[in-house]
């Protein structure tokens, strides 16, 4: 499973790494130690989070989300797999992009809850870039 460091994890939830650290000190996100001493988020962990956080709202709503050229990076959040076709959902800070595209697409890039991802808006299309 993936894991993300405090500063990965901020970007990800569009947040400062202080504000993510002082809700990882506050308990708020589940944190262990690599063999280095770093502080880590499993990417399972921080997919709730970031879901739980969207229908929450952020302390630091003010602060705007942009994404250059239609692009947010974000976390996957939920795949739905059928016989043909897959649903993908991604949390970019405050935003949940949902993509359909066929289940060959999602087993060839990989994707799996807790992955960091980045989906690219065209119009009403949203393709997905695995990072």
């Amino acid at each position: 499973m993936q894991s993300y460091t405090i500063g990965q994890a901020a970007r990800l939830l569009g947040v400062s790494p202080d504000t993510a650290r002082r809700w990882a000190d506050a308990g708020r996100i589940t944190t262990h130690r690599d063999e280095t001493g770093r502080r880590l988020v499993d990417g399972r962990d921080l997919a709730a989070f970031s879901v739980e956080l969207a229908r929450s709202g952020s302390p630091e709503e003010d602060t705007p989300y942009t994404s250059a050229r239609n692009a947010f990076p974000g976390i996957v959040t939920a795949i739905k797999l059928g016989d043909v076709a897959a649903q993908v959902e991604i949390q970019a800070g405050p935003h949940r992009l949902v993509s359909l595209l066929t289940r060959e697409a999602v087993e060839e890039l990989g994707l799996e809850i807790g992955m960091e991802a980045t989906a690219r808006v065209k119009s009403t299309n949203v393709h997905i870039d695995r990072v």
